[in-house]
């Protein structure tokens, strides 16, 4: 018995696989994308036509983002992320007060996960030092939880 031939999606249907799983940035999806894709010119269509639909949207793509790094990562590493996926400085400006409005006791959160006790010399105080830092908190918001981290002790 002879197997079925598998039929390959079309760009469109392709797409829209993508973006049913999770939120795309248009960049990322151009990326998977363009290796199906017949010409640039058809692909550049698609990604617009997606747009104008509001199946493809950044400003969704910043806040799942957000929503799914903010509990574990700092403003700078979100950044960072929102960036490496093509999107728009005005959109991550825009998003950045939302950011660090809860940055300070999402960073206590995660050091108080991962340590839970103040440092007993400075090799452990560096240690916590990067492991927050690594996570894209900035150096004032460490500063702040590494101060008041003793005072929860108590």
């Amino acid at each position: 018995m002879k197997s079925p031939r598998r039929i390959e999606p079309n760009l469109r249907t392709r797409a829209l696989g993508y973006l049913a799983r999770r939120e795309h940035s248009r960049l990322e999806l151009e990326r998977k994308l363009a290796p199906h894709a017949q010409t640039p010119e058809e692909l550049s269509s698609l990604l617009d036509t997606l747009e104008q639909r509001g199946f493809l949207s950044a400003a969704r793509m910043v806040e799942q983002v957000i929503h799914m790094r903010k509990s574990k990562f700092g403003s700078q590493r979100i950044v960072h992320e929102l960036r490496e996926k093509g999107i728009a400085e005005n959109l991550i400006a825009a998003a950045l007060p939302n950011i660090r409005e809860t940055e300070q006791e999402n960073a206590r959160e995660v050091w108080r996960k991962k340590f839970g006790a103040m440092p007993a010399n400075a090799k452990e105080l560096g240690r916590q030092m990067r492991f927050l830092m690594g996570r894209g908190f900035t150096a004032e918001v460490i500063r702040q939880v590494l101060r008041h981290a003793d005072k929860e002790e108590a």
